[in-house]
Formats: C-alpha cells, sequence, structure tokens
C-alpha cells in the first residue's frame, strides 16, 4: 500500500515559499531628553554664519591663530551637514603642515554644497588661485576669502541659518 501525503502549504506548484531573508529593522524613538539634531531636506545640521570682517579681524589679531579654527569649523560644518568632505580634524592638520592646501580645498568643498543641491557653485578649488600665486598682488588672499566665506555665508542663509 502506498501513503499519499499532502504537500507542504506554498504555491500551486507544491514547493515551499520563500521566508524573507531578514526581518526589517526596528525603528526606535530618540532617547528621552534628547531631542534629534535638526535636518534640512535629508541633509545634517546647518552651520554657522560668520561674519567676513570680523573673521579677517580676529585672523589679524591672533596673528592667524584664528584661521586654524577657521578652517577646523568650517570644514567641521560642511561635513556634518552633507556627510562628505575632510571634516574638522584633517582640515587642521593640513592647514597646519601644508596650509597652501587649504584655500583650495576650502573653495572646492563649499562649492560641493552648491553642487549637491543642483546649484551653480560660485566658487571652486580654482577660486584658491586667488590665494596663491594671488598673494603677489597682496590683496589676492582677502579676495579669496571674501569670496569663499561669502559663498558659504550664502549657502547656510539658504539652509535656514540665522
Amino acid at each position: 500500500m502506498t501513503e499519499q501525503t499532502t504537500p507542504p502549504p506554498g504555491d500551486a506548484s507544491g514547493l515551499p515559499s520563500a521566508a524573507p531573508a531578514f526581518a526589517p529593522a526596528p525603528s526606535y524613538a530618540p532617547a528621552p531628553g534628547h531631542a534629534p539634531a535638526p535636518y534640512h531636506a535629508g541633509n545634517g545640521p546647518v552651520g554657522q554664519i560668520r561674519g567676513t570682517g570680523v573673521c579677517i579681524a580676529l585672523a589679524i589679531c591672533t596673528f592667524g591663530i584664528y584661521t586654524l579654527v577657521w578652517y577646523y569649523k568650517v570644514h567641521q560644518e560642511m561635513k556634518n551637514h552633507s556627510g562628505a568632505g575632510l571634516g574638522g580634524g584633517v582640515a587642521l592638520l593640513l592647514a597646519f603642515f601644508v596650509s597652501i592646501v587649504m584655500p583650495y580645498l576650502t573653495s572646492s568643498e563649499v562649492g560641493n554644497l552648491y553642487a549637491r543641491r543642483n546649484r551653480p557653485a560660485p566658487v571652486s578649488g580654482t577660486t584658491g588661485l586667488w590665494y596663491f600665486p594671488g598673494s603677489f598682488i597682496i590683496v589676492g588672499p582677502l579676495i579669496w576669502f571674501i569670496k569663499t566665506n561669502g559663498a558659504l555665508n550664502d549657502y547656510w542663509r539658504t539652509q535656514g541659518a540665522a
């Protein structure tokens, strides 16, 4: 006598249905008392607007030390906002040891912020040419800083910074 078995549950072919390979991850609420960081259009927190004249005055009064602080803060804010770029620590090390590359990198990163939003970039890596060899006409670094800091401030304003 032959036994008749019933096929396991599944599709019409009699084959068992495939179980999902993994369960979806649960979503967790923020810890009590900790509000999530403000995000704008899928990006990280918005950076701080820095007055160009104030930054220039601080750089002069501190004999250039404020430029290291500025590079650190600006690059950290751009990294926190976009998730890309050097970050503050790397920018500080580069500014301290090979400072000549920083105007090119900073202008490039500011331009990339605009490019990620599909907007025309007012500055780019070539804007760094105002710094060097622009320093031979003495006002070149000032022109670079006014253009780059102004573009960064304008970007932060479009993202809701006050």
